[in-house]
């Protein structure tokens, strides 16, 4: 594990509805669900590379480095509602995770 000079701590809170699961720091460039693996939380994947949408999850707080242009599993409604597709976004900051997905 590599320091980041400079850079302050980037936690990563997992949670199911109001339910803390697990909590992990994640590295720079760092998928979600590898964090979440950290944590102790497993987040189902299926492709990794954002075309299913088996890794939805939902952003109760914070912020994550969106993709441009889009992966096929998102899209503007889906990120309206705080979908985050964990196996190819990461955290930018500290952020609290829903693994229960936007409906």
């Amino acid at each position: 594990m590599h320091n980041r000079v400079g850079v302050s701590m980037v936690i990563v809170r997992f949670f199911r509805g109001a339910l803390l699961l697990g909590v992990a720091e994640a590295e720079e460039d760092e998928p979600l669900v590898d964090v979440a693996e950290k944590a102790g939380v497993d987040i189902p994947t299926n492709c990794t590379s954002g075309n299913c949408g088996t890794c939805l999850v939902r952003l109760k707080s914070g912020e994550v480095d969106y993709p441009d242009p889009l992966p096929p599993g998102l899209d503007e409604f889906l990120i309206e509602d705080g979908g985050v597709l964990s196996c190819c976004m990461q955290a930018n900051g500290t952020c609290d995770i829903d693994v229960i997905p936007p409906l």
